[in-house]
């Protein structure tokens, strides 16, 4: 419990160094366009992947699951539509994207934590923190609903070619797709892909930049990244939830 409220401290205090203003902006921008490269353009092949099947996977479940003849079959690409906007591209990308990129962010800095770059950095007269950790959040932040987005439109996609495998018609698939539409559900997804971008950045440069020891200490912060990233993003998931659709 002491450990917990420590680390807790440890993160708030990185947390109100990062949130300073940038000492040159020349060198920030530099950063924050290496970063969205990094974070975003890198992840888009495995997003595409990934949501394709996940909409296919979707759409032919729902067809089997749906055997009763009452009940109309655009309610498949419906439910289809609706899973991916509300829970399966937010969340599903979102744990996803905590193992590629929290680990990645996490290694990094934790690297440069036991090879005493940072302390270099420091010893240099720069803030460290907002140097290294608050270019990362600002190119997430910009990076995953444009990620989402995408995950969502290609799932649709994944859902009509494997709605077709399976017999469901075009013409219903896209009429459930229109049925009913909410576009504050949209808002909702992007919210939470808000916060899981900030916390999933914000949570693996915590636990890189106060890595002690050697490189074994490296991949022992990287593992903590990615499961208490992942944890986060559950337990958030819930709050957000609650809050914003109850």
């Amino acid at each position: 419990m002491i450990k917990s409220l420590k680390n807790l401290g440890d993160y708030f205090i990185m947390m109100k160094k990062v949130m300073s203003k940038p000492e040159k902006y020349s060198m920030f921008f530099r950063q924050l366009k290496l970063e969205i490269h990094k974070i975003g353009l890198d992840s888009v092949g495995i997003v595409i992947i990934i949501s394709f099947f996940i909409g296919a996977v979707i759409t032919i479940q729902q067809y089997l699951n749906i055997e009763d003849p009452l009940i109309p079959k655009y309610l498949i690409g419906l439910v289809t539509r609706d899973a991916l906007i509300l829970e399966f591209s937010p969340t599903m990308i979102g744990l996803i994207l905590a193992g590629k990129i929290g680990s990645n962010i996490s290694s990094e800095i934790g690297t440069m934590r036991v090879t005493e770059q940072i302390d270099a950095l420091e010893i240099m007269g720069i803030n460290s923190a907002s140097f290294l950790v608050l270019p990362k959040i600002i190119a997430s932040i910009i990076s995953f609903p444009i990620l989402i987005i995408l995950s969502v439109s290609i799932g649709i996609i994944g859902g009509l070619f494997g709605g077709q495998s399976v017999g469901v018609l075009t013409s219903d698939f896209i009429q459930g797709l229109q049925y009913e539409f909410i576009p504050f559900y949209v808002s909702y997804s992007i919210i939470k892909t808000v916060v899981f971008a900030f916390l999933i950045t914000s949570v693996s440069s915590y636990f890189g930049y106060h890595t002690q020891g050697g490189a074994i200490n490296v991949g022992i912060s990287s593992t903590k990244a990615v499961v208490y990233s992942s944890i986060f993003i559950l337990i958030f998931n819930f709050i957000l939830t609650d809050l914003i659709l109850s």
